[in-house]
């Protein structure tokens, strides 16, 4: 089965330093920033790093998938950033800043053509966009579920860029709760990657000092239908990778209820612990046993 992604780990895309810090930290993917973390005089040098660091870097030889943000269609980087990296084939591209799923269709077509003046397999670069950026967004999260977009890997969302982007002065309250019009767009960003049957993405934790906190998100995010994270520091990566990984109360309990309606095959509800299950809990419980066993051999 194809393992969801359950660490995305931000990296500088002009850093020398950090991008070869990389193969000591556990992340399943890198996201190499050639957005935000690089200022605009630094750009042309990590349009030179990053592919480079790609091509030193062959898919099949390593065990992280390395991923690449571009900058938003509304600069005039977007087609340079593209003609750049397409060529040391990353595993997927971070879309920042889309208004809807038209803009994703737009940057799906650069790359058709590139991969194919590159001689790369067509639709072999996924996209990821960051699908809650800008006021217009949040209302087109449903359109993806009929935009037949095949690069489409998931969906996630922030808060900071839509701060600005609305003239608001913060995000959450005083006790780190985000404010309501940041829960509403990230419940219907969920919502829009499981009508889109695609994985949702969960949003940083912005104070990466805080481990308890990060591990207590995670939970609550996983148990809510998230099935990664994106982290903007190292130390977020192994907290992630685990929150978002069956435990093993889980597996047994899933074991548990796989024999139960082998045992039964002919009932439609049986009950285990007090609960009744049906067809969708042994669903469920598969999905979890597949992972588990696919992610430990």
């Amino acid at each position: 089965m194809t393992l969801p992604i359950r660490s995305f780990l931000f990296i500088p895309g002009d850093s020398e330093k950090k991008l070869g810090k990389m193969d000591g930290v556990a992340a399943d993917a890198f996201i190499l920033d050639l957005e935000d973390a690089v200022a605009p005089t630094r750009k042309p040098a990590a349009r030179e790093l990053v592919p480079a660091y790609l091509r030193d870097r062959p898919k099949e030889g390593r065990r992280s998938q390395l991923w690449v943000r571009i900058n938003p269609l509304d600069t005039p980087w977007t087609l340079d950033d593209l003609a750049a990296i397409v060529l040391a084939a990353p595993d997927g591209i971070m879309l920042p800043k889309v208004n809807g799923p038209k803009d994703v269709a737009e940057v799906g077509h650069y790359l058709s053509a590139l991969e194919a003046a590159a001689g790369l397999t067509r639709g072999a670069i996924n996209i990821l966009p960051v699908a809650t950026e800008t006021a217009r967004a949040p209302f087109t999260l449903g359109e993806y579920a009929d935009a037949g977009l095949q690069r489409l890997y998931g969906l996630t969302w922030g808060a900071e860029d839509l701060s600005l982007a609305i003239g608001a002065s913060g995000n959450a309250d005083d006790s780190g709760r985000w404010m309501p019009t940041y829960t509403t767009v990230r419940s219907l960003c969920l919502l829009g990657a499981h009508a889109a049957g695609v994985e949702a993405v969960e949003t940083l934790y912005v104070d990466f000092r805080d481990a308890a906190g990060l591990r207590e998100s995670c939970r609550i995010a996983r148990g809510e239908g998230f099935s990664g994270r994106i982290a903007i520091h190292p130390a977020q990566v192994d907290i992630i990778n685990q929150a978002f990984s069956p435990s093993m109360d889980e597996v047994d309990f899933a074991r548990r209820v796989i024999d139960l309606f082998a045992a039964d095959p002919d009932a439609g509800t049986l009950a285990l612990d007090g609960r009744m299950l049906d067809v969708p809990h042994l669903k469920q419980a598969q999905r979890t046993l597949a992972i588990h066993e696919a992610r430990n051999g």
